[in-house]
């Protein structure tokens, strides 16, 4: 069975889509996806086998340097990301080297969730058509031609204070070339298409931050490349 055919997961696709749809139909502009629940303790604690995935609007994104309002969040959560732009569309089956060579560029991002519903393995459709808890997505200038997360060290800030450093900022995401097959992959199965200039965000390269009402700012660096920062309005 493929990673996206859970019966949840075919359930709740179509209802996000057609979410999406609308929303683009309404005159709101894409941005590209996400994926989400893919720590490896979360997909062996709610049965799937691989992050379930959601979508990115414009009017969700945040400059670097700006203010995310959590106002009215349920459980508001902070990510230290790489976001990944295509520059084509990876063909079926491709590999790891092609889908590297679909990717015209890498950057930190941070995403701001709401975890409004906690996850079990019984909600994944009701996940999936609320877009995986996703409300703002930042992301920076700076960037690194080609898809290759070698050399990258991932710096991560919470109110100013270091909470996570790493020099292999794919350990608790997997690989990134894998992500963005997998979105391909489960974009295709469910009738849309991974297009050149998409935005992917690959997942968190730390656990979770559960964002309290003392934070004030969240930022990840992704030396070489550069940093991206968003403070809080509560």
């Amino acid at each position: 069975m493929n990673a996206f055919d859970h019966p949840l997961i075919r359930k709740g696709m179509p209802l996000q889509l057609a979410k999406r749809r609308a929303r683009i139909a309404a005159g709101e502009k894409p941005l590209g996806w996400k994926v989400g629940l893919g720590a490896p303790a979360m997909m062996e604690k709610i049965g799937i086998k691989a992050p379930i995935v959601g979508y990115l609007m414009q009017d969700a994104l945040i400059a670097s340097g700006g203010t995310a309002s959590l106002k009215g969040f349920t459980r508001p959560v902070a990510e230290a990301e790489i976001a990944v732009r295509m520059a084509a569309t990876p063909k079926p089956g491709a590999s790891a080297d092609e889908v590297r060579a679909a990717i015209k560029e890498i950057m930190p991002a941070i995403e701001i969730a709401d975890m409004d519903v906690l996850p079990t393995p019984d909600n994944l459709d009701v996940i999936l058509e609320g877009d995986v808890f996703q409300r703002h997505v930042v992301i920076g200038d700076a960037t690194r031609a080609g898809g290759s997360i070698e050399g990258l060290t991932s710096r991560v800030t919470r109110s100013g204070a270091l909470i996570n450093t790493t020099t292999d900022p794919e350990a608790l995401t997997g690989k990134a070339v894998d992500i963005v097959a997998h979105v391909a992959a489960t974009l295709a199965a469910y009738g849309e298409t991974l297009l050149p200039g998409d935005i992917i965000i690959t997942g968190s390269i730390t656990p979770p931050q559960m964002l309290e009402a003392g934070d004030t700012d969240f930022a990840h660096t992704l030396d070489p490349i550069g940093k991206v920062a968003v403070t809080f309005d509560w």
